[in-house]
């Protein structure tokens, strides 16, 4: 399963794309600095999300596949998905 093929990555990439956009206008506008520090804090959590998203896609699509389905190796890509949330 290829990574373009998540809904989820794709609609976090899409609405930080968006944001940034955004932050351009702001800043060709002249908007003021608190505006543009929570538009860039929005890009930043989106591209966070999106990055999380994406490790957890290949630890549960591509990894999977190729470690195997044995218990001992279901459980280290469990534990490795919630370390995986601390990224």
């Amino acid at each position: 399963m290829s990574h373009a093929e998540n809904p989820a990555i794709l609609k976090r990439l899409k609405r930080a794309e968006g944001h940034l956009r955004s932050i351009v206008t702001m800043v060709e506008e002249g908007r003021s600095c608190l505006d543009l520090a929570q538009q860039l804090h929005a890009v930043e959590a989106a591209v966070a999300n999106a990055k999380k998203e994406l490790i957890q896609h290949h630890i549960e699509h591509c990894l999977e596949e190729n470690v195997g389905q044995g218990a001992g190796a279901r459980a280290l890509l469990g534990e490795l998905k919630i370390l995986s949330k601390y990224l």
